[in-house]
């Protein structure tokens, strides 16, 4: 049996991958001890709901934006004219007063339509508005 044991050739280059693996396990043990000594509790004082103030009644609209430019508000048909109407109802109340306005619109909807669309909520005073996908 011949036996090679390296002895005329250079170094030998390989890595002893033993010490890095002792490292890393005693760098395991510290962090499983350690880890649950660092949680702990925060006290946080939350607002608590007032139960004399009533929700808000006031149902959100939503303007649905077609990709030729046709509108429908609450899935009714609606004209530039019918929307500004509803834009005016919806300004002229106080802030806390005024309904969301949802708008949705298709992905192929041009973006002047929205422009205008927001341009008028805008000129009305129409301050809570949201956009849906």
């Amino acid at each position: 049996m011949a036996m090679s044991t390296n002895s005329g050739s250079g170094p030998v280059a390989e890595i002893n991958i033993t010490p890095l693996i002792d490292v890393m396990l005693v760098l395991l043990v510290i962090f499983m001890i350690t880890a649950p000594l660092v949680q702990h509790n925060i006290k946080i004082d939350l607002p608590q709901p007032n139960p004399n103030s009533k929700p808000d009644e006031t149902t959100p609209k939503t303007l649905f934006i077609h990709a030729d430019g046709t509108m429908t508000w609450d899935n009714l048909p609606i004209s530039n004219i019918e929307l500004q109407a509803q834009f005016a109802t919806i300004g002229a109340k106080s802030i806390d007063q005024q309904p969301q306005v949802h708008i949705k619109a298709t992905d192929d909807t041009q973006y002047n339509y929205l422009a205008e669309v927001m341009a008028e909520a805008k000129r009305y005073n129409v301050q809570k508005i949201g956009f849906e996908k």
